[in-house]
């Protein structure tokens, strides 16, 4: 496994996402973190109040052909890793 981030632990088949869009403070688009899904994206849509809570988002987004479901709840697993785990464990530190 390598680290892009302190919370984004890649496994070693995966890549680091560069951000393909972002519109701030609302929207922020990543690229692939799968080689073998090179045109997927990763969507992260943020809405709330400047000074107050907000919420987090996400949209997986492939290209034709749909990959099989087992590839499906992978990728979506992976991304749920990142975003509901391994980032949320860094809040207060």
């Amino acid at each position: 496994m390598t680290s892009f981030a302190p919370w984004l632990i890649l496994h070693t088949d995966e890549q680091p996402p560069t951000i393909a869009e972002a519109v701030e403070p609302n929207l922020v688009v990543w690229t692939s973190i799968g080689p073998w899904r090179p045109h997927a994206r990763i969507r992260f849509d943020i809405t709330g109040l400047p000074r107050g809570g907000s919420t987090l988002s996400w949209t997986l987004i492939v290209d034709e052909p749909v990959p099989d479901g087992e590839t499906t709840v992978r990728m979506r697993k992976r991304v749920n890793e990142f975003i509901n785990a391994n980032l949320r464990f860094t809040f207060g530190q």
